[in-house]
C-alpha cells in the first residue's frame, strides 16, 4: 500500500464541477492499493500516517502530528501509484488492485483514521475528480508499507 501525503492549508475535491468534499489545514493523502495487500499494510499506514510528525511546532520546527494539532485529511483514491513506466511509454497498471478490493481497503483505511478520532473527509471512489489543494511548505512525503532492503 502507498500514501502519498501533502501538509495543506486547504485541499478540495470536485466532481461534474461541484465541489464534494474538502478540508482547511491537513493533510491530503492519495491513497494506492496494489495486489497482495494485506491488513499489516493498512495497520501500518495508520499508524504511521496518524503519528507523522509534519507539522510545526511553536519553533518552526516540523515536531507535531495531525492528532496531537486535532487537524483535517482528505483522502484521494489512485490507482496510478502502482504505475510502472519501466517498459514504453504507457504506464501499465498491473500492480493495482482490482476495484471492488481497493475500494473496501480504501473504506477501511478512512474508517481506521476517523476511529482514532481524526477529522477525514473523502474523494469519490473510481470517479473523474479534481483535486485543488494549497500546499504548505511545500511538504510531501511517500509512504510505502512495502519493505525494501
Amino acid at each position: 500500500m502507498r500514501a502519498l501525503i501533502q501538509r495543506v492549508l486547504s485541499a478540495s475535491v470536485s466532481v461534474d464541477g461541484e465541489i464534494i468534499s474538502e478540508i482547511s489545514k491537513g493533510a491530503l493523502i492519495f491513497l494506492g492499493v496494489k495486489v497482495g495487500d494485506k491488513k499489516e499494510d493498512l495497520d501500518y499506514l495508520v499508524k504511521k500516517i496518524s503519528g507523522l510528525r509534519i507539522f510545526d511546532d511553536e519553533n518552526s520546527v516540523m515536531n507535531l502530528s495531525i492528532l496531537d494539532l486535532d487537524l483535517e485529511i482528505l483522502v484521494v483514491s489512485q490507482f496510478t501509484l502502482y504505475a510502472d513506466t519501466r517498459k514504453g511509454n504507457r504506464p501499465s497498471y498491473v500492480r493495482s488492485e482490482k476495484r471492488e478490493n481497493a475500494y473496501n481497503t480504501y473504506m477501511e483505511f478512512i474508517k481506521r483514521l476517523r476511529d482514532l478520532g481524526i477529522k477525514v473527509s473523502e474523494g469519490s471512489f473510481g470517479a473523474d475528480m479534481k483535486v485543488s489543494l494549497v500546499n504548505d511548505g511545500p511538504v510531501t512525503i511517500i509512504i510505502d508499507s512495502e519493505k525494501i532492503y
